[in-house]
């Protein structure tokens, strides 16, 4: 599946994938093993909640099972998840492709750049190009959680943590490209956290929860829920929604000056899940 990186930049949102060609190197003509990478070059933004990824695909093209490590190194600032990968590549007709995940991130002090990663085995070679982007802004009228560190109570196992800060509010690519869902089917409270770079006078905070055609908020979105910001160390209640039935909640309140946001799920329309598609976070 092809990464989608989404960037705010003031009320614009830039989808990219960059799809250039990966190369393989030459091979004895004995090595049985070839790699690919799906997709073949991909982005990455220096955030801790903006990662890529690619498949790493390794196929046994010989008449023999065999055990095959594959070696990553990555140029630059470009970290990995893995420095290796290793799998049993049975001899099937037709070839089958095992494949595995590789993790991409960038550090937030990451020069932007062309980079790459390289994935090797015996003969065979797969360069993958990695385009770290520039940061989006944070300043006013930014939003301050894009990117940034989330954690939660609990993350349903189709879900990962940071798909409500990713850039993407569009409630039709839930459970596939963006969102989260707690893991605890009727129970609550549940609690999403963001951190953010740095304390600033937070004055609005979107809460988006699920409304797509298939799965309309009044059915299946957050009902119950308090937004939060955290002084101090103490968490603080800036907004009480109860009786929700939209998939887009603004909460305007005062300027605080706090370091993390917090959403704490108190009851869905349908009483099973939490469910949030974005949490945006401004200074105005």
């Amino acid at each position: 599946m092809k990464r989608q990186i989404a960037v705010v930049a003031g009320s614009a949102t830039v989808l990219g994938v960059l799809t250039a060609v990966a190369s393989t190197a030459a091979r004895p003509d004995d090595d049985p093993v070839r790699l690919a990478a799906t997709p073949e070059a991909v982005q990455v933004v220096g955030l801790p909640c903006l990662p890529s990824s690619f498949q790493l695909g390794m196929t046994n093209i010989g008449s023999a099972d065999l055990y095959a490590d594959v070696e990553l190194a990555a140029d630059g600032p470009v970290v990995l998840d893995r420095r290796l990968v290793s799998s049993w590549l049975p001899a099937w007709e037709p070839d089958h492709t095992v494949n595995a995940r590789v993790g991409v991130t960038a550090p937030r002090d990451a020069e932007p750049g062309s980079y790459a990663v390289r994935a090797t085995t015996h003969g065979a070679e797969v360069t993958v190009p990695v385009e770290v982007l520039p940061q989006p802004p944070k300043g006013s009228g930014d939003d301050l959680a894009l990117g940034e560190q989330a954690v939660a109570s609990s993350t349903h196992a189709n879900f990962d943590v940071c798909g409500a800060v990713d850039g993407n509010t569009n409630s039709e690519q839930w459970d596939t490209l963006t969102g989260w869902n707690d893991g605890t089917s009727g129970v609550f409270p549940d609690t999403y956290d963001v951190a953010l770079a740095e304390p600033a006078p937070i004055s609005r905070v979107e809460t988006w929860t699920l409304d797509s055609t298939r799965y309309p908020a009044a059915r299946y979105g957050l009902r119950d829920f308090d937004v939060q910001v955290r002084v101090g160390g103490a968490w603080r209640t800036v907004h009480a929604v109860r009786g929700n039935t939209a998939g887009r909640v603004t909460s305007t309140f005062a300027p605080v000056t706090a370091d993390a946001v917090r959403i704490v799920g108190l009851a869905s329309n349908n009483r099973d899940y939490s469910r949030l598609i974005e949490v945006q976070v401004f200074t105005g």
